[in-house]
């Protein structure tokens, strides 16, 4: 019997971390107390595009939001879902069908079934940690 996959592999967190420009945040409002609020500001101060994808499709942070992932209109890089667990997978599915490059879920949400559904589709996939976690664990 084989070890699991690792649900943060280092070369995953490195690719979204490092290579990955454009970050669709599923579950975005214009709340700053809310964590997606601050973890996108994180990653607009680290050179990351952020693209709010929320029913109500609100400006957050200066980028135009829209309501699905299938409305966004350009290419993007990494979907980062700030849903529960029994709501992230349909956002992995979807982050597929755009041709997504990579596919986050945030602390807390961890969904098995989908992260085998991303790694079959060969879409790099990490779960149950946060970006600002990832770059103090590597010392950034």
């Amino acid at each position: 019997m084989s070890s699991p996959v690792s649900w943060q592999d280092p070369a995953a967190v490195a690719l979204m971390l490092d290579e990955l420009e454009t970050w669709a945040v599923v579950g975005l409002s214009d709340d700053p107390s809310r964590t997606a609020y601050q973890i996108a500001a994180l990653l607009q101060s680290r050179g990351k595009r952020i693209v709010p994808v929320h029913p109500r499709s609100p400006v957050v942070l200066g980028e135009q939001g829209y309501a699905t992932l299938a409305e966004v209109p350009f290419p993007v890089d990494v979907v980062d879902v700030f849903r529960r667990s029994d709501a992230a997978g349909r956002f992995v599915d979807e982050a597929v069908a755009i041709g997504a490059k990579g596919v986050w879920l945030q602390l807390g949400v961890v969904d098995t079934e989908a992260f085998e559904r991303a790694r079959a589709a060969g879409v790099p996939m990490v779960m149950d940690t946060c970006p600002a976690i990832e770059w103090r664990r590597r010392g950034e």
